[in-house]
């Protein structure tokens, strides 16, 4: 059985998710922040990249969520929310699957910009690239039910923090952005996403007996 080392309020609640819509048994392991906000060391043990999330496998451990991902579908579910190489939306499939860490990329050039900084490079890319990057997922959403197409996968799951949690800790809004607001209103009503919050999302709370 797979264990997800769960760092509360991180991307690890993206592998829970996984699993509820996979329908595979797992054992979530909760791990609590630091004073500092940060993974504390028995977390940080776990692997050498030190970041949510991380999961058993028997012996395989793994970090990366979307090396977790794609491991996951592939090793336990038959492809299952993965596109096929034959499939006419596998680019589309790929380019999502992946953009989730490029969008995510501009939330943490933000965090080590700092709000003191004097205006530069930092402040452009933010700029054009970060809109670049939401505008684009919202013109491409304004033509497809899902952002490989009109079928659910895995890089929903993927993209999702982005445009929900990361707000949370100053990430990029959605207001505005009528597209993306309804796609972020579908999949939330995705039964297998509002069981996984309410397990390991940003207002979980740790289990009694974690």
């Amino acid at each position: 059985m797979i264990t997800i080392h769960h760092l509360g309020v991180s991307q690890s609640d993206r592998i829970v998710w996984l699993m509820e819509e996979l329908e595979l048994p797992y054992k979530l392991q909760w791990h609590d922040r630091g004073e500092d906000m940060l993974a504390p060391e028995s977390y940080r043990a776990l692997h050498p990249a030190g970041t949510a999330p991380i999961i058993e496998d028997g012996d395989t451990v793994l970090a990366e969520s979307a090396a977790i991902v794609e491991y996951i579908i592939h090793r336990h579910a038959n492809g299952r929310l993965a596109l096929s190489p034959d499939h006419p939306s596998y680019a589309e499939y790929l380019y999502w699957l992946h953009n989730a860490a490029s969008v995510q990329s501009m939330f943490f050039l933000r965090l080590a910009r700092g709000s003191d900084s004097e205006p530069g490079v930092a402040d452009v890319l933010i700029e054009r690239r970060e809109n670049a990057y939401y505008q684009h997922m919202d013109d491409h959403l304004g033509q497809h039910d899902y952002l490989a197409g009109d079928e659910f996968t895995a890089a929903d799951i993927m993209m999702l923090f982005n445009l929900t949690s990361l707000a949370l800790f100053g990430g990029r809004s959605i207001e505005g952005l009528s597209n993306i607001t309804a796609y972020v209103d579908r999949i939330c009503a995705r039964p297998a996403y509002q069981k996984a919050m309410s397990i390991a999302g940003p207002a979980a709370q740790k289990p009694a007996d974690a």
